[in-house]
């Protein structure tokens, strides 16, 4: 082999790749950046659908992250859900025709109990010790045995035992004048403060409450209502304070009647002879007999 053969210098071809360097990876950040808008859309489509309510909780989630679940303790923004840190309003119970007349029936009975009472020689002294409302439970009615101010007080029963003051049973016989004239049934309920009887073995505020809620039955019956509608006597103590924060407070003494909803009206006979007697019944009321021992 020559010389010049050995110098030769050798040639190798290489074939491009068919795709120019220049694109890249450039079109997966595009592709991203147009999926992110899309959410971005969709989201904004979806939040202009929502109530005031959710606009308001978006709003102070991105102003302040951290703290606004633990300042407002809202609800979760999906519909459905709930937060964690607070339980939701329970939504507002509904109610057939039947049930929202028999509502009706009882709202008017309490007004007309209201307007029976306002009519006594004393009410305004008594007037703060009365509460009239209805509840989900049907018409309450309570009568409570201390002023806001008072550290003791014995408007309807003696101080520590079950016997009616004549306060007592002039309030309860115009109620039941009142409620006689229903069908609805009747829960008379007991409670007392939280203060214990020296000799608690003995009689303690389960038996007082107990005795005061069977008391008003009594006299309820003699007055105007019906045997048949009562359906419970409750003594609940001091288990259901109504100063729960204050167990001991006087207030928390008090007689509870509720008149259970059920639908149905007062009759036309018992409605009328209630109008032709009324006056004589609140004139018969504020001058009461006193009652019998226990």
């Amino acid at each position: 082999m020559s010389e010049a053969n050995e110098q030769q210098p050798v040639i190798i071809l290489k074939k491009k790749s068919g795709h120019d360097g220049h694109h890249g990876g450039a079109w997966k950040v595009a592709y991203a950046d147009f999926v992110t808008a899309m959410m971005a859309f969709f989201l904004v489509m979806w939040l202009v659908t929502q109530s005031q309510e959710v606009k308001n909780n978006v709003a102070g989630y991105f102003n302040d992250p951290g703290g606004w679940g633990k300042k407002k303790g809202s609800q979760s923004l999906l519909k459905g859900g709930q937060s964690l840190l607070k339980e939701p309003a329970p939504p507002a119970p509904t109610h057939s025709p039947s049930e929202q007349m028999a509502r009706e029936v009882l709202k008017q009975a309490g007004d007309r109990i209201q307007s029976a009472l306002t009519q006594l020689p004393d009410f305004e002294s008594i007037k703060d010790h009365i509460e009239i409302e209805m509840t989900e439970e049907g018409l309450r009615i309570e009568l409570i045995e201390a002023a806001e101010a008072a550290d003791d007080s014995a408007y309807f029963f003696a101080l520590g035992g079950s016997e009616l003051s004549n306060k007592g049973v002039t309030i309860l016989s115009a109620i039941a004048n009142e409620l006689g004239l229903l069908e609805n049934a009747l829960v008379i309920e007991g409670h007392t403060d939280s203060r214990q009887y020296v000799y608690k073995n003995k009689y303690s505020n389960w038996e007082l409450s107990a005795d005061r809620a069977n008391a008003a039955r009594k006299l309820m019956e003699i007055k105007g209502i019906k045997e048949s509608q009562v359906a419970e006597i409750r003594g609940f103590a001091a288990k259901r304070p109504r100063i729960a924060n204050n167990p001991k407070d006087a207030r928390n003494r008090r007689i509870s009647i509720v008149v259970q909803t059920a639908p149905g009206s007062p009759s036309v006979e018992l409605m009328e002879m209630h109008e032709m007697i009324d006056g004589r019944v609140v004139k018969d009321v504020a001058t009461p007999a006193a009652p019998e021992p226990h």
